[in-house]
């Protein structure tokens, strides 16, 4: 699902127009994004967490000649589901094996 099908299915569950919705999705996809920028997390329950996390400077390997070089230090986002979100994509796999 892209983002034009995604503001297609808000529609179709609410009462909002296709630009509505849109608008909608951008303000939220947003404020989430400003925040983790700033260093504060946000917290949807039953659907997870968004927060900034500290990731250490390492040692990598160019793959095209196999020299070594330094990666730096970085913050970068971290989404974490929550146990709803994952039991209902639990469930909704199993559904669909065969057994």
């Amino acid at each position: 699902m892209n983002k034009s099908e995604l503001i297609d299915a808000i529609a179709a569950r609410t009462e909002l127009s296709k630009v509505a919705s849109g608008k909608a999705l951008d303000a939220v996809i947003e404020t989430i994004v400003d925040a983790v920028a700033k260093g504060d997390g946000v917290s949807l329950v039953g659907f997870g967490s968004f927060k900034a996390a500290a990731r250490a400077a390492r040692e990598g390997k160019n793959p095209k000649t196999g020299e070594k070089i330094k990666i730096a230090a970085t913050t970068v986002p971290k989404f974490s589901a929550g146990a709803t979100f994952k039991a209902t994509v639990a469930t909704a796999k199993n559904k669909g094996k065969k057994k």
